[in-house]
C-alpha cells in the first residue's frame, strides 16, 4: 500500500481505523524514501524511537504537537504529511472529498480544503481548537513559510517568534514563521482559515 491510497479514498469513506493505518503508511514511506531509520527520526524529530515505530504501525495517531515535529524533521508543511502532494492539479476538491484530521488530544481539527500541488505554492486550511487547549510548535516546518490566517468564529490567542496577538472573528494575521509558534484558547473554540504559501 502506497501513499497514493488517499487519492483512491474520499474522506467520508474512510474509517478512523482506516485513516490512521493510511496515515501511518504514508508517514513511513516518507522516512524510508528519505533513507532514514527510525532512529536518526527520532534525534532529527526528538520524538522516542518507540512512539514513531507505534505510530508507523498504526497503533496510535500523532498529535498536532507530534505532527509539528514530523514535518520540521522532513522539511514539509504538515498538510503534507497528512496528504501527499499532488503532481498534477486538482482542480475541483469537494467538500466530501477533503482530507480530514482529527486530534481528539487537543480537541483540534484541520481539514485540508486545497490539498498540496506541485502546480501551485498557495494551500487553504480550515481548522477549530476546542475551548482550553494548548498547541504549541518548537520550530517551523519549512522557515519562512508564509501564513495568513482569519479568524472565522471564536477567540484565539497566537504567539509568533515570541510575539503575542489576541484575534476575534474576522481578524487576519500574517506572517513568516521563522521560530516557534503557539495556538491557545480560552472559554471558546476558535474556528479559523489558514492560507500557505
Amino acid at each position: 500500500m502506497g501513499s497514493r491510497i488517499w487519492n483512491n479514498f474520499p474522506n467520508m469513506e474512510l474509517s478512523k481505523t482506516d485513516q490512521k493505518l493510511v496515515l501511518a503508511e504514508h508517514l513511513r514511506t516518507l522516512r524510508v524514501d528519505r533513507g532514514l531509520t527510525l532512529q536518526e527520526l527520532a534525534a532529527k524529530s526528538g520524538i522516542s524511537r518507540a512512539t514513531l515505530s507505534r505510530i508507523e504501525n498504526g497503533e496510535v495517531s500523532p498529535t498536532a504537537e507530534t505532527l509539528g515535529r514530523l514535518a520540521s524533521a522532513f522539511a514539509v508543511p504538515v498538510s503534507q504529511l497528512l496528504t501527499p502532494m499532488e503532481q498534477r492539479l486538482q482542480a475541483f476538491v469537494r467538500h466530501a472529498e477533503q482530507i480530514v484530521w482529527l486530534d481528539p488530544n487537543n480537541g483540534y481539527s484541520r481539514r485540508t480544503v486545497s490539498p498540496p500541488s506541485g502546480q501551485l505554492k498557495l494551500e487553504m486550511i480550515e481548522c477549530t481548537i476546542a475551548p482550553h487547549q494548548r498547541i504549541a510548535y518548537d520550530k517551523p516546518a519549512v522557515l519562512g513559510h508564509e501564513h495568513h490566517l482569519v479568524l472565522l468564529s471564536g477567540a484565539l490567542s497566537l504567539v509568533v517568534d515570541g510575539e503575542r496577538y489576541e484575534l476575534l472573528p474576522g481578524d487576519c494575521l500574517r506572517y513568516r514563521l521563522l521560530g516557534s509558534s503557539c495556538f491557545e484558547t480560552g472559554d471558546q473554540s476558535a474556528r479559523y482559515f489558514i492560507a500557505l504559501a
